[in-house]
Parts: C-alpha cells; sequence; structure tokens
C-alpha cells in the first residue's frame, strides 16, 4: 500500500506540473496581487462599479487558484505522512491516504476550471426561455426550466435578475429573460443552449394523456462596457410598454418596459426589471450588445446557425436535450449522450453532470 501511495503521489505531481502550464497560474497569481493591492487602497470604494468589477474578477481567479494551492499543499502533507508511516508511527498511513482523497476532489475542480477557457467564460450570462410548440404544455414547462436554473444559480451562489417578463396566457410563461451574476457563469451554462423537450402526462389534460413540450433556451454572455460593438440608432425600432407582473403603486401604471428591435438582424430584446424607462432603455442596449457580438462570433466562424440553427424551430427533432417523466424517469442529453435518472434533481437544479460532459466533449 505505501509504495501504491508514492506512486499515487508521483502522477499527481505530474498532473499538477501540466496543470501550472496549461491554467498560467503564475500570470493568475500576479494577476491577483494586483488586484488585492488596489482592494486596500483606502479610495476601493468611492467607485462602486470598479470596486464590484475588483471583486468578481478576485474571485475568479480564486476558483483556480484555491484548489492548484490546496493540491500542492495535500501533496506535501501526504509525502510527510509516508515518512512518518516509513518510521513507523501509527496511522499516518491512513492520515495520508486521507490527505490523497481530498487531493482528488481538489483536481476534479481544477480540471472543471480548465475547461473554462473561452473568452468570455468569466462572465455573468443572459439566458432567455421561449415555449414552444405545445401551447400551456409548453408555458409551464418554461416555467419548470426557469425554476430549474433559478435553482441551479442559488447553488452556484450566482446572483438572478429578472430583466423580461411574459407570461402564458394561462398558466406558466410565454418568455423570460434573466440574468445570471457570477463568476464562470457563461462558461457554464452556454452548454444549456438550445431546444429542451418535456415529455410528461399533462396536468391540464383531463384525460391524463401524454404529452410532449418544448422550449428554447438562448444563452449570450454579459460584456463589459469597454467591448466595443458598433449600434446604429437609426437601425433600432425602440418601443415602451407596460410592464407586467405583481401590482405594486408602479408596475402596470406607466409604459417603463422597453423593447429594442435591431432591424438588419431581427434581435429582438426586452426588459422591464427597472422602475425606470430610462434605466430599462440602458440594460436592453446591453443585452442587444451581448447578441449582437455573440451573432457576429457565429458569422465570423461561419456556423450563425451554431448559436440560432442548433436551437432550430422549437419543436420535434430539434432537442439538445430530453426531459422524460412517463412512462419512466430519465434525462438524456442527446449531444454527449450523458444520462441521469433522477429526473427530479435535475429539475430541482442538478444539471453539473450534463454541464461537465459538454464542456469535455467540446474541449
Amino acid at each position: 500500500m505505501l509504495d501504491d501511495l508514492k506512486t499515487k503521489i508521483t502522477t499527481f505531481h505530474e498532473q499538477l506540473a501540466e496543470m501550472e502550464g496549461y491554467l498560467e497560474i503564475e500570470a493568475k497569481r500576479a494577476e491577483q496581487e494586483k488586484l488585492e493591492a488596489v482592494a486596500a487602497e483606502p479610495e476601493f470604494w468611492n467607485d462602486q462599479v470598479k470596486a464590484q468589477a475588483n471583486i468578481a474578477a478576485t474571485k475568479s481567479l480564486k476558483m483556480v487558484l484555491d484548489p492548484f494551492e490546496a493540491i500542492a499543499t495535500g501533496l506535501d502533507d501526504a509525502e510527510l505522512m509516508l515518512e512518518l508511516a516509513e518510521a513507523g508511527e501509527d496511522d499516518a498511513l491512513a492520515e495520508a491516504e486521507a490527505e490523497l482523497k481530498k487531493v482528488e476532489g481538489n483536481f476534479q475542480s481544477l480540471e472543471m476550471q480548465s475547461l473554462l477557457g473561452d473568452e468570455f467564460d468569466a462572465n455573468g450570462a443572459y439566458l432567455t426561455l421561449h415555449a414552444g410548440a405545445g401551447g400551456t404544455e409548453s408555458c409551464d414547462w418554461a416555467d419548470m426550466l426557469y425554476r430549474m436554473f433559478a435553482r441551479y444559480a442559488e447553488r452556484k451562489d450566482f446572483k438572478v435578475q429578472i430583466m423580461d417578463y411574459q407570461a402564458g396566457e394561462e398558466a406558466g410563461i410565454k418568455s423570460i429573460s434573466i440574468l445570471i451574476s457570477g463568476a464562470y457563469a457563461y462558461g457554464l451554462l452556454k452548454s444549456e443552449r438550445g431546444v429542451h423537450r418535456l415529455v410528461r402526462i399533462s396536468p391540464y389534460d383531463s384525460q391524463s394523456r401524454r404529452h410532449t413540450s418544448f422550449v428554447a433556451a438562448d444563452v449570450t454572455p454579459e460584456l463589459d462596457d469597454d467591448i466595443n460593438i458598433e449600434i446604429v440608432e437609426s437601425e433600432l425600432r425602440i418601443d415602451t410598454y407596460r410592464a407586467q407582473g405583481a401590482g405594486g403603486q408602479h408596475v402596470n401604471t406607466t409604459d417603463s418596459a422597453v423593447r429594442i428591435v435591431h432591424l438588419p438582424t431581427g434581435t429582438v430584446v426586452q426588459c422591464q426589471a427597472e422602475r425606470s424607462q430610462h434605466k430599462n432603455k440602458a440594460a436592453a442596449m446591453k443585452m442587444l450588445k451581448a447578441r449582437l457580438y455573440e451573432h457576429e462570433q457565429d458569422k465570423k466562424r461561419q456556423a450563425v446557425d451554431q448559436l440560432y440553427g442548433d436551437k432550430g424551430e422549437i419543436a420535434w427533432g430539434s432537442q439538445i436535450r430530453s426531459y422524460v417523466l412517463q412512462p419512466y424517469t430519465q434525462v438524456k442529453d442527446h449531444r454527449t449522450d450523458e444520462v441521469v435518472g433522477n429526473a427530479a434533481g435535475v429539475l430541482d437544479g442538478n444539471i453539473d453532470p450534463f454541464i461537465e460532459a459538454y464542456l469535455k466533449k467540446n474541449r
């Protein structure tokens, strides 16, 4: 057993050295030191926006550096325990084995971070859900998906803000746009872009027949203000309308909600999250900027359908993932063949297996 643990430690050291170069650990350490030096300045909180950006960037770096440092420390501790075991120290071998189990867990965290290296992976994400074929059934399915993503965000300690909400005619959600803020929110959730299919016994069918419903999810990164996306005012149609939602003295009393249509691309964004029309317009413009950036990136890759065509028609045959609740329970991702039997757990926000499988496949 002693020799096996020594071999495992040697292998872990080799993997750590490889990860150090791939993840550019030294550069990340230097960046963290700079951010921490800025945070220590007396006037740090004078500019709230810059301060929050600094904190977010520091958190993103720590998500890589913390498990890396924990692995290095754990390996040192394990080696020390093996030396003590060779010297006849009681329980040292068991402690070394326990330490290596912790190291293995930290390697899994570090591996996940290694998959999140694309340009905007560390950013927040705009997630939009559109109910498709299936009427009230699909609107209810959109509501279920919204809850799934909200629960996932909660588990990751992300912040969720509803930007726009259109209720279904009878139940559920016709469409909803949310901003999910947190380190690597976009990198994780970009895997969810596409059509999600639900099969179940309908609670709206008096004959208890099985129904199939579809909802399209669109995911784009939240962009910083320094990203230059040219938007010509004359190419926009800006409409205002009365916000939907629970009552109150302000909601449903003024035309504060804003809808912006980018005429050349047909891109539509809406926002009713703020109390003022001016703030809603600013938020909608930021969403539009993110959508247009993603659109341009797809054009450069000569694969606009990767963003819009892969999602395709919101109906049969275009789904990326199927959630089956009847006659058996199973969730299957058709891109990676990842299958989870606990459908209830997935709908409660446990979508990590699908995200990890997607990131590994597209590495």
